[in-house]
């Protein structure tokens, strides 16, 4: 009995499915681990950077803002770009932040940084997944969603627990830094398994002959309402939610209630909204 198996669409010719899936499921393990790893270090933060713990607060905000921004337009990026160029190229940066992070010096150039990791975080769920249900058959899809679905509910538990026995015993900074070594390993392995299919080669053509119009509207929209909202979210009770002394609230809920509105309404008489734009994963 050989590890070998037949290779399937997204599975470079003779390497097994679930090394594959092996790669692919690392940084997304790394990713949505960063969700949740700096929450209890924030104090420690805050502190090392002369910073209020409010303040810090920015540091989760950041990312999680950022990384909402990009998660709907992955498909239309893999497309154009190829998924495995922008997968690469997504684990690359988000590493690259990470040793940023790491290294800030002021709460300002940490903000900065995250936001970087989390635009390049909101790539690698999506086009992990797309990358191991083209490795598969159609028989093995389920169980190897169920395994991504285990790493993915399993980071955000370990997170808290790994972020602070780090920052107890070493420091906060490493909370950052542990993601280097990881995402280089994640970047070698997807390198050398992971590759585009014949489908999604042949969609990129087809956008490229057709020359198709990016809405930069309806992501401009996007942008306002996720980011007011997650604001909103993360900075409602310290702030007072509408009761906000300091008009910060009720201008951040008045863009967000414009920006959805108009979203929808634009979205709706979009050729985009119906279909013409291709997901990350085949069927």
């Amino acid at each position: 009995m050989t590890l070998a198996a037949a290779p399937v669409r997204g599975s470079r010719e003779g390497v097994n499915p679930w090394f594959v899936a092996a790669a692919v499921i690392v940084p997304t393990f790394m990713e949505v681990l960063d969700t949740t790893i700096a929450v209890v270090a924030l104090r420690y933060i805050a502190g090392g950077l002369s910073a209020t713990v409010d303040d810090g607060e920015w540091v989760i905000t950041s990312y999680l803002a950022a990384n909402a921004i990009i998660l709907p337009i992955t498909g239309w990026l893999s497309v154009r770009f190829g998924r495995r160029n922008y997968f690469l190229f997504s684990i690359l940066v988000f590493t690259v932040a990470s040793a940023l992070c790491g290294m800030a010096t002021s709460l300002n150039q940490l903000i900065l940084f995250r936001v970087i990791q989390g635009l390049a975080g909101g790539g690698l769920q999506p086009n992990s997944q797309g990358a191991l249900l083209d490795a598969f058959p159609a028989e093995k899809q389920g169980t190897a969603m169920t395994l991504f679905g285990l790493a993915a509910l399993v980071a955000p538990v370990v997170g808290p627990t790994l972020g602070g026995w780090i920052t107890d015993d070493y420091s906060w900074r490493w909370v950052f830094y542990i993601n280097v070594p990881i995402g280089l390993v994640a970047f070698a392995a997807c390198h050398a398994v992971v590759h585009d299919p014949d489908y999604l080669t042949a969609e990129r053509a087809e956008q490229t002959r057709q020359s198709s119009r990016f809405d930069s509207i309806g992501l401009s929209l996007l942008v306002i309402t996720m980011v007011c909202w997650e604001v909103m979210l993360s900075k409602g009770e310290e702030w007072n939610w509408l009761a906000d002394a300091y008009g910060r609230i009720q201008p951040l809920a008045l863009l967000f209630v414009v920006g959805l509105g108009g979203l929808i309404f634009w979205e709706l008489r979009q050729p985009q909204s119906r279909g013409q734009f291709p997901a990350v994963a085949g069927t």
